[in-house]
């Protein structure tokens, strides 16, 4: 057995209350636990269950790289077969429609009949949609899916170290269950493409910063929202300066694809293409005129936009709010990495802080702070959530698995509303309401989780102690 430092050193136990023929865990205190809300109890049933419905010898099966590699070629070959099966009628799905009229049209507005423009987009994102329309428009919407896959591919190899890492497999099974719920949500939207991107550049992380925020900064000019992680990774990595070195090189290289597309006067538009957009249906601060348009009050509507294919609510206050949410969502991203800095700083003066750890935190918290006070809040944000908390299991399955079953659910909830009964929805249904509630509900809970993890990082020693064990 190794040495045990002092001050985690626990007292022996006697020869009596101990068989030395046994193996005990030492349970080590934790010091930011707070056993007024433990959820050991929740998740030892939830443990049980899973014991009853799958036997040892099936479990022991599927936690190993080769059981998880089955897992993600059955749940893979769903989409691949239903894209190849609406390809092969010159079909697609979704948003891929959209997406292959910009690649029919050369992503050029003047070619387009009406619709958003391709611009409403960061440039990266017009490449694999040309990439997908390379062979035309029939198997635009496989090609689609198929690059979706490798990157969810790519993404697991890399968080279990291709099968290698044994701690990581229940971390990748989650995923790839997350995965399977969120549906079309991930393999129809440009979102499911920057999501394993993200996963792999958190999985590098503070041990590779330069490697992570390459892969963020490209991210970033596909769909915006890796930047909130590439925060993140800037407020705890060592080095700084290879966080800035790597998103100026990045941004050269669009600017010099650009130059070269003839595109660089439209490089910002997706900046100022959807300031004006109302306040979407299924966002969290559309929540209350949601209900006043379900019961008929102040004249609040449901509507249609037409110009960004988005369904909007109008009532009493909405233009104000829509107007306000801009500012808050930079001023809760300052906050957020504020308190990312603050925990670092404080952790380091107490006595320690895992970097990792923090980045995880931080990333998760900025990552559902760009969902909450989002105006737009499509339903495919939610892939948004999971690169953090799968790379989070993987590095500490206990402290991670109440952001996993939250997310769960969270993402059922948001099957529910898309793709499943989003007419209803959209037409003042109350049962879908209330389903939309509870998922935002869960959305801010989740929030706040994060805000709280955050402060118990930096307010005492690292969080994370790994358990010891007596042999």
């Amino acid at each position: 057995m190794e040495a045990v430092p002092e001050r985690l050193r626990c007292p022996e136990p006697s020869p009596a209350a101990e068989p030395s023929h046994q193996h005990n865990t030492i349970r080590v205190p934790r010091p930011d636990k707070d056993p007024a809300i433990s959820t050991d109890a929740f998740f030892g049933n939830l443990t049980r269950i899973r014991n009853v419905i799958l036997p040892g010898p099936a479990r022991n099966r599927l936690n190993t790289g080769r059981g998880l590699l089955g897992g993600f070629i059955v749940v893979h070959l769903v989409f691949l077969v239903f894209a190849a099966s609406l390809s092969l009628r010159g079909e697609a799905f979704s948003d891929t429609f959209i997406y292959r009229d910009w690649a029919m049209a050369g992503f050029n507005d003047a070619n387009l009949t009406g619709g958003p423009s391709p611009w409403v987009y960061p440039i990266l994102a017009l490449i694999p949609m040309a990439i997908a329309g390379i062979a035309g428009p029939g198997p635009f919407f496989f090609l689609w899916v198929l690059m979706t896959t490798l990157l969810n591919a790519w993404a697991l190899l890399k968080l279990t170290n291709r099968g290698r890492d044994q701690n990581a497999i229940p971390a990748g099974w989650w995923w790839l269950v997350f995965t399977f719920l969120m549906g079309w949500l991930g393999f129809a939207r440009v979102d499911g493409l920057t999501a394993p991107l993200v996963l792999v550049a958190l999985a590098y992380g503070v041990a590779r910063p330069f490697v992570a925020s390459i892969l963020l900064a490209i991210g970033t000019w596909v769909k915006v929202w890796p930047a909130a992680i590439m925060l993140a990774l800037f407020a705890v990595v060592r080095n700084r300066l290879l966080v800035v070195l790597a998103g100026i090189t990045t941004t050269a290289g669009v600017v010099a694809l650009a130059a070269a597309a003839g595109s660089v006067p439209r490089l910002l538009n997706f900046l100022t293409q959807q300031g004006d957009r109302g306040m979407q249906l299924e966002a969290t601060f559309t929540t209350p005129w949601l209900w006043l348009s379900v019961l008929n009050v102040g004249g609040s509507r449901m509507y249609m936009n037409t110009d960004i294919n988005s369904m909007q609510v109008d009532g009493p206050g909405t233009a104000l709010m829509s107007v306000l949410m801009q500012p808050l969502l930079v001023l809760a991203a300052l906050l957020v990495a504020s308190l990312t800095f603050w925990a670092l700083h404080n952790g380091k003066i107490s006595g320690g802080v895992d970097r990792t750890e923090l980045l995880l935190a931080g990333a998760l918290t900025l990552a559902t702070a760009f969902v909450v006070f989002n105006k737009v809040g499509s339903p495919q944000f939610m892939v948004w959530l999971a690169p953090a908390v799968a790379v989070g299991l993987a590095h500490n399955w206990r402290e991670w698995r109440v952001p996993a079953a939250m997310l769960i659910v969270i993402a059922v909830a948001t099957y529910f509303i898309y793709p499943l009964f989003y007419d209803a929805l959209s037409h003042n249904n109350p049962w879908m309401a209330l389903v939309l509630t509870i998922r935002n509900i869960l959305l801010v809970v989740l929030f706040l989780w994060s805000v709280r993890r955050l402060y118990l990082l930096g307010k005492k020693t690292p969080a994370a102690t790994p358990a010891l064990k007596e042999s």
